[in-house]
């Protein structure tokens, strides 16, 4: 479990692909003060589990499902990564609650300039606007961010300087793929509402109970 505040930008510093994995060795200076072997390193918001470790760096397997579904089958030798060690117990939550577990991609279309701050757009499939809310949290790229906008095709965060400065986020250019994880509450919601039936007397939690008490 992570918490979407990224502690450093690492360097890709290998990427040994085949057909569906890969296994990426990433330089790093602050993650590797307390690095074991086994331990989870949020990597673009993808939790990867360490496989070996120096004073520099540290290794990781990637398997096929994570090639997949997100960007870091776009790594190659220099590319910048968003990195966090996992939450431990008694570490302040700074961000919201994030897996590293992510649904999937999203294109980034727009970076405008507000001020200090910076505006990013990005496109995502239904399947993961559905759990996209107005002021609620989004993992990007491994960063707690709140989105300020959404509608059926797309969704924006505001970055502040801090962030700009501290992320790969505003190194990426329109049309880069970010790894993308919603909030889990609303997953969990809609799985114990479709897995309940909804009967006039039924004593579960179901739409008809929500709408009655100001929930929707």
């Amino acid at each position: 479990m992570f918490t979407g505040m990224i502690e450093e930008i690492g360097m890709v510093q290998s990427v040994v692909k085949t057909a569906k994995t890969a296994q990426i060795s990433i330089g790093a200076k602050k993650i590797l003060e307390d690095i074991s072997v086994g331990d989870s390193i949020s990597t673009n918001g993808v939790c990867l589990t360490v496989s070996a470790f120096n004073p520099h760096s540290f290794s990781a397997d990637v398997m096929p499902e994570t090639m997949r579904r997100s960007n870091l089958k776009g790594l190659r030798k220099g590319s910048p990564v968003n990195l966090e060690r996992a939450l431990r117990v008694g570490d302040r939550l700074g961000g919201h609650m994030v897996s590293g577990h992510i649904d999937g991609v999203g294109i980034i279309r727009a970076f405008e300039k507000e001020d200090n701050a910076t505006w990013v757009t990005i496109q995502a499939a239904d399947a993961i606007l559905r759990y996209v809310i107005p002021k609620g949290s989004v993992a990007i790229d491994g960063i707690s961010l709140t989105a300020a906008y959404a509608d059926k095709r797309m969704f924006k965060v505001s970055i502040i300087p801090l962030t700009q400065r501290e992320t790969t986020l505003l190194e990426k250019k329109v049309g880069h793929e970010v790894n993308l994880e919603c909030d889990p509450v609303g997953k969990y919601v809609e799985k114990l509402l479709s897995s309940q039936p909804e009967t006039e007397n039924s004593s579960y939690v179901n739409m008809g109970f929500l709408k009655e008490n100001g929930f929707l």
